[in-house]
């Protein structure tokens, strides 16, 4: 892999990895139901000119029931699920309990898809949710029936994803990225119309909300999904997927830096111990070349 791939990997990383410090500062202030429709309506609109020059309409016209699906089980509930978690649980906790998005695929691929549940897939769903364990007895935040629902809330998202990408597998299978990506989001955002009477934020936004909110739809949302877009056309959707593995420690370190969220050994362990079962689960080549191919 050229070392422009490798970078092009962490920086689409920390984008999505900073995405969890932007909803920790916002989502107290706006509610989750508001920011995610802020978030997601952003993000749409900025991917819809995108969307027009390719001229990608007949494609949205095939496919925009499964389309709106896909908004619904990707993107507008699990938003919502992960958003409502970050009212209480650090920025770098939320992002290892979503590092357990591909444990969740190996289960519902092998019930839904019938893809067989091998030794080694099963021994690291094992460690990734021991992982999970630790993460849960963390010292550093008080086992309040309240941070059970959160951490509830944000491993129920991550089931969500794994089906809802066994979803698109199934029913979205050839159309475009740009074309899921672009009209799920402004799909969440008409799923999420309804509930907005009754969550109208109580707090004006300050400035400094309003540009996390812009920053969050237009970097770790919009610009994220182009360079996946563009990483999955170079160097291939397996390789552009260890992106998942990176994210939980670009939100940690950014948790720490820029809101002094506490590192403990316990949140160490458990990060290691689900990145590892994941890895062992999608049977992950840690070999990466440098050289070009």
């Amino acid at each position: 892999m050229k070392l422009i791939y490798i970078a092009e990997l962490f920086f689409l990383a920390a984008l999505w990895g900073g995405s969890f410090i932007f909803m920790r500062m916002t989502s107290p202030i706006l509610g989750p139901i508001w920011l995610i429709e802020l978030r997601v309506l952003i993000a749409g609109l900025a991917l819809l000119p995108l969307l027009i020059y390719l001229n990608c309409w007949s494609e949205v016209r095939r496919h925009w029931v499964p389309l709106f699906i896909m908004g619904c089980l990707n993107t507008a509930i699990p938003f919502s699920l992960v958003a409502f978690g970050s009212l209480f649980l650090p920025a770098g906790f939320s992002s290892i309990l979503n590092a357990t998005i591909p444990l969740f695929g190996v289960i519902v691929a092998a019930l839904w898809q019938k893809e067989k549940l091998t030794g080694s897939r099963l021994v690291g769903f094992i460690l990734g949710f021991l992982g999970v364990t630790i993460l849960v007895g963390w010292k550093a935040i008080d086992g309040t029936s309240v941070f059970f629902l959160a951490v509830g809330a944000g491993l129920t998202a991550s089931m969500m994803y794994a089906i809802a990408a066994s979803y698109a597998k199934k029913y979205l299978s050839g159309v475009p990225s740009l074309v899921i990506a672009s009209v799920s989001l402004l799909s969440a955002a008409i799923f999420l119309i309804p509930v907005l009477p009754f969550t109208v934020p109580k707090i004006y936004p300050t400035p400094t909300i309003i540009l996390a909110v812009v920053t969050l739809a237009l970097f770790s949302t919009a610009l994220a999904y182009i360079l996946y877009f563009h990483l999955i056309q170079t160097i291939g959707s397996t390789q552009t997927l260890t992106v998942a593995y990176l994210i939980p420690l670009f939100a940690m370190l950014a948790g720490a830096i820029f809101l002094r969220e506490p590192l403990t050994l316990s949140m160490l362990i458990g990060c290691g111990l689900i990145l590892l079962g994941t890895a062992i689960a999608l049977n992950f080549n840690l070999n990466v070349s440098l050289s070009k191919r």
